[in-house]
């Protein structure tokens, strides 16, 4: 089951409730296509600033591993590293991305797939929409209510609290 968080984007000219059709979702997790074609990867999801500044690292890194005699394999192993790095931390890189653009964070959901997630989440949204308690454009309550925690446990790891009764 994929993670995905769910992205709003600002309003534009006029409009005073957000379009649903203009939300993004960015699952979480590894991309195989950052890792193996990190640039054309970054000029699809149009992240332009993470663009240059890969491109200024991977010279930068290139160019040092060149000076101090390391050899074609060095430098592929070193960018490998890099590409792996972006494969990791392409989700993140997409959320930086959205935030510097004024987009709102307004959820997280989970789904087998993307149309799942999205389902879920506009079913919770719709629902939350209605209610007089929730302002328009944001997300829905959580589904489940969290366990509720005791005042105060009577062990903590091995060692009961002090006056406890064990």
């Amino acid at each position: 089951m994929s993670v995905y968080t769910v992205h709003q984007p600002p309003l534009r000219a006029g409009q005073t409730e957000p379009d649903p059709e203009r939300f993004v979702f960015v699952r979480d997790g590894f991309s195989v296509w950052a890792f193996l074609l990190p640039p054309l990867w970054m000029l699809r999801h149009w992240l332009w600033l993470v663009l240059v500044l890969y491109a200024v690292i991977a010279a930068v890194i290139e160019g040092s591993l060149y000076t101090i005699g390391a050899g074609a394999g060095g430098v592929g192993i070193a960018m490998l590293f890099v590409s792996l790095l972006i494969g990791f931390e392409a989700s993140s890189l997409r959320r930086f991305t959205l935030a510097r653009r004024g987009w709102r964070n307004i959820g997280v959901v989970s789904g087998d797939g993307l149309e799942v997630a999205e389902r879920r989440f506009f079913a919770g949204w719709v629902g939350a929409a209605g209610r007089s308690d929730s302002p328009p454009g944001q997300a829905p309550p959580a589904a489940t209510a969290p366990a509720p925690v005791p005042a105060r446990p009577a062990v903590v790891g091995l060692f009961p609290e002090p006056g406890a009764h064990a």
